[in-house]
């Protein structure tokens, strides 16, 4: 079966529910919904405040998680901590995050991937992260929110990117903090992911603290 034509998206849209920008990915996507017919197995849009005083990064979606339930971090292992953490700092309503009919509702925050589709292997391509950075740039645009939070080196990256920084000037590392332009702070964190967590790279502990300076900063400019 043939890949669909990619369409052109315009530079302004934060998310197209339809996009076929990356032919890979979009064939890759027509195999899990015939494979999964219950599945959303498409672009994944973002999920929160529209306009976030935190917007946290990850990179695409899971196969059983995101593209199953077509919302971010939702019904799979990496969103029992993002979502039990939100809800500790005031974030989320809830600590749970099963379906997108489950009542939750975020605070001041907002969720998005630096790519919006499924990619085979849970690996995007190079390629692939810069085509899907359009929407993540106009995530980023003005008011941007004040703080932005990557889940590890690929979001890191495309937020750069997406802001037009250069990436050797802002190394990635866990904890890390850099005031990218006025108003906008990025904070890194490892990916909150099944291996990352099992393994313990990455401790609830960890993870409450990038959150703890978090709502500290925004705190503070509440003031």
């Amino acid at each position: 079966m043939g890949v669909a034509v990619a369409r052109r998206c315009e530079p302004d849209l934060t998310f197209s529910a339809d996009c076929l920008l990356c032919p890979r990915l979009s064939a890759h996507l027509a195999d899990v919904r015939r494979t999964h017919p219950n599945y959303h197995a498409c672009p994944v849009p973002p999920f929160g405040d529209p306009h976030p005083g935190l917007l946290i990064v990850g990179l695409a979606p899971g196969m059983h998680g995101a593209n199953r339930t077509g919302r971010p971090f939702t019904g799979d292992h990496a969103g029992i901590l993002l979502y039990d953490t939100l809800h500790r700092f005031g974030f989320g309503s809830q600590a749970e995050a099963l379906a997108p009919d489950d009542g939750l509702v975020l605070k001041g925050c907002r969720i998005t991937n630096a790519v919006k589709c499924l990619p085979p292997a849970n690996k995007p391509l190079p390629v692939e992260i810069k085509t899907c950075n359009v929407y993540l740039r106009a995530e980023l645009r003005d008011p941007a929110p004040p703080a932005v939070l990557a889940l590890g080196t690929v979001a890191h990256q495309a937020v750069l990117r997406a802001l037009d920084r250069k990436v050797a000037e802002f190394p990635f590392a866990h904890g890390a903090v850099h005031d990218i332009q006025s108003g906008l702070r990025l904070f890194d964190s490892y990916h909150c992911s099944r291996y990352n967590t099992q393994t313990r790279r990455l401790t609830p502990e960890m993870f409450h603290g990038i959150f703890a300076g978090i709502r500290q900063y925004l705190d503070g400019r509440d003031k």
